[in-house]
């Protein structure tokens, strides 16, 4: 944890980290559905509401492979699960019943910034597999971005070492890895940063509040308005050269002190909205878990003038905690676990894969852990061969005890483009800098 805590504090982080899993109550058997959009040709799709009333899809290929992959969705979406957020994933990830993979994925029974309870849903979709579909040979947890942090924390949950784990090895792509009193400072620096230079979100006329909580309780503001006051500020909507001199100052000293492309500004401010919003409501009982006070920011025309005019916060040790103990990782994973991420992911930074080697170290796992990088720029997707050359890899190493390099990764995904088409980035060699190397450590 970023903050020094009390006895206490530390105590109920460590106490909710090695709770049980609840196991739930029986359930129900899926139902037979027409398959979404994407899947492939002659394969089975079965839908259910779970006994905690998330929702999920089943996807059996025809000639199935006898391997189960679970995934966790990125997000966290706000709002009620809706079965359209399963059709958009299983479009996307369609190239994993393409290779032969069984499918399971859960809408997570709420919406918001909650790693557990996600944790714990998507857990029961893959009991749900297993008692009314089949028993697969091998089961692989994948986790994309936030998933990656859902997946994590489900590995923590009941695939420790010394447990009888359900998973025979986990996946992470593009994974938000950093716990999430590490993952979202940069967030808090960005309203405060675009607050200093733009001065509408909120208006002078509004009532002020603390940007930390991301909005207040019952605000009626929408993300259409959001995104005029941006661009009223930055003119992002406008190529650089159609902005006038003032707004493409604003926008270089964002990009500069926060690092982050100005392609993702506005889904960041968003995110530092509405899921603050979410956190601090529903997470942590009103309590701030984000904290500024001693960061210098630095890399604008004038970091002094940035500086003094920035508002300053100081964490709640107890919000923290309480933050830290629902959404932070330890990495005490016994089963193997495999990574990938972009280098220039404009939404989950790379440097949040040196995080989660630091958790897993510390918990004396890092044998357990290979991570992969590749050249792209994206974020929700990076291209169809890559994926079966991690799960490919991820299998020899549980069934031959084979365990992978980013060299071999990177010849699978060479070898797969014959099945799978173009697309093969990786850089094998690459190693990410520290996360403090980009956002600024608290504390």
């Amino acid at each position: 944890m970023k903050y020094p805590a009390v006895a206490g504090l530390f105590a109920l982080s460590l106490l909710a980290a090695c709770a049980p899993m609840k196991t739930g109550s029986a359930e129900k058997a899926p139902l037979a559905a027409p398959c979404p959009d994407g899947v492939p040709t002659g394969a089975r799709c079965l839908r259910g509401q779970d006994s905690e009333q998330a929702l999920y899809l089943i996807v059996v290929p025809k000639d199935w492979n006898g391997v189960l992959v679970v995934h966790a969705h990125g997000g966290p979406a706000l709002g009620a699960p809706e079965a359209a957020r399963l059709d958009e994933d299983i479009k996307r990830w369609n190239i994993i019943p393409r290779a032969g993979y069984a499918w399971a994925a859960s809408t997570f029974r709420q919406g918001g910034v909650a790693v557990r309870s996600a944790a714990e849903d998507t857990e029961r979709v893959r009991r749900i597999f297993v008692e009314h579909v089949a028993q697969p040979k091998h089961t692989i947890l994948h986790g994309q971005s936030w998933g990656g942090s859902v997946a994590a924390k489900t590995a923590e949950m009941v695939s420790a070492p010394g447990m009888k784990s359900p998973y025979d090895a986990v996946m992470l792509s593009s994974g938000v890895l950093g716990g999430g009193t590490r993952s979202y400072d940069f967030r808090l620096d960005l309203r405060v940063v675009y607050q200093a230079l733009c001065h509408n979100h909120p208006k002078p006329e509004e009532p002020q509040y603390p940007l930390w909580m991301g909005l207040p309780e019952g605000s009626a503001l929408t993300r259409g308005e959001l995104n005029r006051r941006v661009d009223d500020c930055l003119g992002l909507r406008k190529a650089a050269a159609q902005r006038t001199a003032e707004q493409q100052r604003k926008v270089q000293t964002i990009v500069d002190v926060i690092h982050i492309p100005e392609s993702s500004i506005a889904a960041h401010l968003a995110w530092g909205t509405w899921h603050f919003q979410d956190i601090v409501q529903k997470r942590t009982k009103g309590l701030n878990p984000f904290g500024n006070e001693n960061v210098r920011y630095a890399g604008s025309p004038d970091d002094a003038a940035l500086n003094a005019s920035v508002l300053r916060y100081r964490a709640d040790p107890e919000g923290v905690a309480r933050f830290g103990a629902d959404t932070d990782l330890s990495g005490n994973i016994g089963v193997p676990v495999l990574t990938v991420h972009a280098i220039h992911d404009p939404t989950a930074f790379v440097e949040l894969e040196s995080a989660f080697r630091e958790s897993m170290t510390r918990s004396g796992q890092a044998d357990h852990l290979v991570q992969t990088f590749t050249t792209d720029h994206e974020h929700s997707y990076l291209s169809d061969p890559v994926y079966p050359a991690l799960l490919s890899s991820l299998l020899q190493w549980t069934q031959a005890g084979t365990k992978p390099t980013p060299q071999s990764v990177a010849a699978k995904c060479q070898e797969l483009k014959a099945s799978f088409g173009e697309g093969c980035r990786f850089v094998p060699d690459y190693r990410p800098p520290a996360l403090s190397t980009r956002v600024t450590p608290r504390g």
